[in-house]
């Protein structure tokens, strides 16, 4: 029997330089979208990074 995934890869894309630069699995029953600060090395400094899918 195949297991089924429970994760799906995710993206957080920049909201200031529109890059993705961050890659992280998030579970396939989460409704809500990620939006986390975290450091763009594009920008140099903390931003916001939204979640983007493939």
């Amino acid at each position: 029997m195949a297991k089924t995934k429970s994760s799906v890869v995710v993206f957080l894309e920049c909201s200031e330089c529109s890059r993705r630069n961050y890659a992280l699995r998030k579970r396939t029953k989460a409704t809500w979208k990620l939006e986390v600060s975290k450091y763009c090395r594009f920008d140099r400094k903390h931003t916001i990074h939204k979640e983007r899918k493939k």
